[in-house]
């Protein structure tokens, strides 16, 4: 059997009795044969030697008929053997685990990877049930699955394509894995074929790699909390502390200027303008910083009075849309949500030519839910891919960490449009 291997997988047809010169010989021989036959039952007794020798070359053919149709017979079970054999040893060769199970789910193949996988003997696991590699809290919904499968008709398709699959070792412990599943045979026998990997390297990788990314949206948030504190803190000094000594100095200033001598007058003037100036600067940078109205009077003001500002600043009209019953939010979100309309404006003012925006806020299916609209030019998807577009990555790590979404396209006007949602 060994040395017919190569040609294991051969067709009986290839026998040395199908080909066509030794077909044409023995239909001669068998046309021969059968006129002798008719001749002997013809004469009969007339002629006793032909009846003999009919019989006895009826009985060679016979005989010979036998022995080749015997002969072919054990060809094919040797052949059929070695194609065994050597599909068993391909499907042995594969690094998946692979089982397959007939209609009342009894394991009938079982390789060699799968008892790698799965820590028992092949001998063993044949014959007996699947459920015995599936955790038991799985096992009613695994059988569901394979009989909807079944009538499905579809020949093959992946298991488990949004959920992890897991599946039992010997020993009880359970294991994540990734899954195939086809079918094949007819209505009265049916046989199902998965093949499966174990994923539990991959799944720690995978868990290893969430937990770092979490533990860095979590640092860059107290980062950017931390952040958020020190500018209330800077913001409050300056309009408290340095706008009540502005304020102080203008007013001493005031009161010099009625005992200085006329000629003195125009240089406290220009004094007092710069005075001026430089308070509103000092709440200007102060409101940059962190304007206190978002502390306290919430959201929905300071977002009206930033929209009021960047249309007086940067000369493109601004609307603001805000619900009348806009509730109050906690200061992450607040902080958040006002970071991102700020860093919006910022953008359509730097970069989209734009003659007017928009803003609105409301609360649906409880959620905080902004949208930023221009008419400008619009934004590039490859600015989106930027290394450089910290402000964009900044607000999508504010709004993620908070268990949000967000998402910059171009607006139905030309423009750009952000959305953004944060669960309340």
């Amino acid at each position: 059997m060994k040395g017919e291997a190569p040609g294991a997988l051969t067709s009986v047809k290839r026998s040395l009795f199908r080909h066509p010169a030794v077909i044409a010989a023995g239909s001669a021989a068998l046309a021969v044969l059968v006129a002798l036959n008719a001749a002997a039952f013809v004469l009969g007794l007339q002629a006793p030697w032909l009846l003999g020798a009919v019989l006895i070359a009826d009985m060679l053919v016979v005989g010979a008929g036998i022995l080749i149709a015997v002969r072919e017979v054990l060809l094919t079970e040797r052949r059929s053997e070695a194609s065994e054999e050597q599909l068993g040893a391909i499907v042995d060769s594969a690094m998946d685990a692979i089982i397959s199970v007939d209609a009342r789910q009894r394991i009938v193949l079982f390789n060699r990877a799968a008892e790698e996988v799965f820590g028992v003997r092949r001998a063993e696991a044949l014959g007996s049930p699947l459920d015995r590699f599936i955790p038991a809290r799985f096992r009613g919904a695994h059988r569901a699955h394979i009989e909807q499968f079944g009538r499905t008709g579809v020949t093959s398709r992946r298991m488990g394509d949004v959920t992890t699959l897991w599946a039992l070792r010997s020993n009880g412990d359970e294991f994540p894995i990734e899954a195939s599943i086809s079918q094949a045979g007819g209505a009265g026998e049916r046989y199902y074929t998965v093949i499966l990997r174990d994923i539990t390297r991959r799944k720690e990788y995978e868990d290893a790699l969430k937990a770092s990314q979490r533990e860095l949206r979590e640092l860059s948030a107290r980062v950017l909390e931390a952040r958020e504190d020190e500018k209330a803190r800077i913001a409050r000094e300056l309009h408290d502390e340095l706008g009540q000594l502005l304020t102080a100095l203008k007013m001493d200033l005031g009161a010099l200027r009625e005992r200085l001598p006329q000629e003195l007058q125009p240089r406290a003037a220009e004094m007092s303008a710069l005075l001026d100036r430089t308070v509103t600067s000092t709440r200007r940078i102060s409101a940059d910083l962190r304007p206190l109205m978002l502390d306290d009077l919430g959201l929905a003001d300071a977002a009206a009075w930033l929209v009021d500002d960047f249309a007086k600043r940067s000369g493109i009209a601004c609307r603001i849309e805000l619900p009348e019953d806009f509730p109050q939010v906690s200061k992450p979100i607040g902080t958040a949500v006002y970071r991102a309309i700020q860093e919006s404006l910022t953008n359509i003012a730097r970069h989209s030519g734009a003659r007017s925006a928009w803003v609105a806020l409301a609360v649906a299916d409880g959620a905080l839910q902004v949208e930023v609209e221009d008419d400008g030019r619009g934004i590039a998807p490859e600015d989106l891919a930027k290394a450089k577009s910290l402000g964009l990555r900044g607000m999508r790590e504010r709004v993620a960490f908070l268990g949000g979404a967000l998402e910059v396209a171009r607006a139905p006007r030309g423009g750009t449009r952000l959305r953004l949602s944060v669960p309340l």
